[in-house]
């Protein structure tokens, strides 16, 4: 079968400045010829959408490993063997990825034939500046299609069944009848994928509104029936409210919007939006939660927050809370505050719908939600005050020196009694705190 070659002009022609090796970290003369640029990156040179991180895919037809090697060793840049049966190497620059991987089979057509969507099946040759389509990928681009190549590919690496899901958020596409169908036939094979891949796919669905209509189709479709197994209609009900309530937010507390939007940490991609989404997805009870989400092989840091979400946030709304109430629910909630604000507060968006339809009286009755929630947002997002940011008076050794006492949990809780009594005023200095301590040990 001859290979569909497109020079690069016409509709291809503004492609060119986006696909440039003068925008890559590497310089070209590195790769052999033929070698060929793959996957999104071609595909969102077409959208014309840009990254501000570079994420690039090469297939090499011999030698990949020793071209990304030779690579990673002149530009002093992090070398990672992603798999050496299949002879796939990542180089790691400070603002770019490029993984570098054996073509699969005698031919580039039967490489690009074993991936998983057409619109991911279009390569470039940097050398020629060729465009090389085969299967028409470029069309369903345009169209706006998430097409698979064969149902064999989505059965052998099934990870695939959750990316189109993923991939038609991100893009804005939908999903073509036929692979729809398929997917849901192949459902039940994501049981064969290491959760750690599930959760990264998953994750990308739960990080902003645009997820959110694609993760219920996904789980409509049967893909987390055996994932999320105490997930119903409730739950993407919950979600749905979840993205209204980081709209408001958003608009009256810009700064929490952004941390709701931050990962939980640089090392783990769930966003703290994500987090709260999470609580919806899994069982109301911390202690059963904690086990769903073990089986998931989510990190504890990521467990902590959802239980700690799925605990606090009924607390906040009971209206007035005392500041001996308010300083212990800060320490508690710790860096999980926007996520209990935002559960908190979708959970009274979802109240409100379910009463009235009218779309009017519901923001107006969204906007006193928010006034409930206003006084103790405040608090957090003020670095000096004292209820959410205590500043010690004293420490734990000067507790113990002054006092007399040795070292137990006692301390803990004088320090926290000082903390508190601090916040309501009753205490200002050092010697005050002492006094007040050594009252409450008599």
């Amino acid at each position: 079968m001859v290979i569909l070659m497109v020079i690069l002009m016409g509709r291809y022609g503004s492609i060119i400045p986006r696909l440039d090796a003068k925008n890559w970290p590497f310089n070209r003369e590195y790769l052999p010829n033929p070698a060929y640029m793959v996957g999104g990156a071609v595909r969102d040179a077409i959208l014309g959408r840009s990254q501000s991180y570079l994420d690039l895919d090469f297939i090499i037809p011999s030698d990949a490993v020793q071209v990304a090697r030779a690579i990673a060793t002149r530009y002093r840049a992090g070398f990672v063997l992603l798999d050496a049966e299949r002879k796939i190497a990542r180089v790691v620059f400070p603002h770019a990825t490029a993984d570098f991987a054996q073509q699969e089979g005698d031919s580039l057509l039967a490489d690009l034939s074993r991936r998983d969507f057409t619109i991911n099946a279009i390569a470039y040759n940097p050398h020629t500046q060729e465009i090389i389509d085969p299967l028409q990928g470029y069309s369903d681009i345009e169209a706006g299609l998430m097409r698979m190549i064969s149902p064999v590919n989505l059965r052998d690496d099934p990870l695939r069944l959750i990316r189109a899901y993923r991939q038609a958020a991100q893009l804005g596409f939908s999903i073509e009848s036929v692979t729809q169908t398929t997917i849901r036939h192949l459902a039940t094979h994501i049981n064969h994928v290491a959760r750690e891949r599930i959760r990264v796919e998953v994750g990308y669905l739960l990080a902003n509104s645009s997820g959110t209509n694609w993760l219920m189709r996904a789980w409509q479709d049967g893909i987390f029936t055996y994932l999320f197994t105490n997930a119903n209609s409730e739950s993407f009900r919950k979600i749905e409210a979840l993205d209204k309530a980081f709209s408001l937010i958003a608009q009256n507390w810009q700064i929490l919007g952004t941390q709701l939007q931050k990962c939980v940490r640089t090392t783990i991609k769930t966003t703290w939006l994500g987090i709260a989404k999470l609580a919806c997805l899994v069982h109301p009870s911390t202690e059963v939660a904690e086990i769903e989400l073990q089986k998931l092989s989510y990190s504890r840091v990521e467990i902590r927050a959802v239980t700690t979400t799925l605990k606090l946030f009924p607390k906040l709304q009971h209206g007035d809370i005392s500041i001996r109430e308010q300083y212990f629910l800060f320490q508690e909630a710790g860096f999980a505050f926007p996520a209990i604000v935002a559960m908190a507060l979708a959970d009274d968006i979802l109240s409100v719908t379910q009463v009235t339809n009218n779309q009017e009286l519901n923001l107006n009755i969204y906007q006193t939600c928010i006034e409930i929630y206003r006084p103790l947002v405040n608090r957090f997002l003020n670095p000096d005050d004292l209820v959410a940011h205590p500043l010690p008076l004293v420490s734990g050794q000067d507790l113990i020196l002054e006092l007399n006492i040795p070292a137990s949990p006692l301390i803990g809780k004088l320090l926290n009694e000082i903390a508190v009594a601090q916040a309501e005023a009753k205490i200002v200095t050092v010697e005050e705190a002492i006094e007040f301590a050594r009252y409450l040990i008599e």
